[in-house]
């Protein structure tokens, strides 16, 4: 028993202390160069943190957000049925999905007429965008 509790308290430890691996600032360039013509980040008072285009989603809350789920977005039909399959927005999909958005969702649902909205491709630098995301984040 006594075993059984440590272990529990390691692993909530662990777990407060799990950050994404990426460089934050450099995840900050990279959203002004690279992002930010097409999304924002603007909080739940509607502050802007970074303000931007709203061609995309605000990225506000994204990471552990179910795909498709924004408020007030209209998004395309796959990327909601991802969602309702159970895409929520984690550092390996987010890295899968801008490096081939229509790609990412043809192979997610199994469906090669999967398309996204989303035509822009980040080859390199997604891990230090997300750490930069992740600190909007829950």
């Amino acid at each position: 028993m006594k075993t059984k509790m440590i272990l529990s308290f390691a692993l909530l430890a662990m777990a407060g202390t799990a950050q994404a691996e990426g460089d934050v600032e450099e995840g900050k360039k990279t959203f002004e160069r690279r992002c930010r013509a097409c999304h924002m980040i603007q909080d739940d008072a509607g502050e802007a943190i970074q303000r931007g285009g709203r061609t995309g989603p605000n990225l506000f809350g994204v990471v552990g957000r179910t795909a498709g789920t924004e408020d007030g977005f209209r998004y395309r039909d796959s990327i909601v049925e991802a969602g309702e399959k159970g895409l929520v927005w984690d550092e390996a999909s987010l890295e899968a999905y801008v490096q081939d958005p229509s790609g990412f969702l043809q192979e997610f649902l199994d469906d090669k007429s999967a398309r996204s909205g989303m035509t822009f491709k980040l080859r390199e630098g997604m891990e230090d965008v997300y750490a930069y995301l992740a600190t909007f984040s829950n």
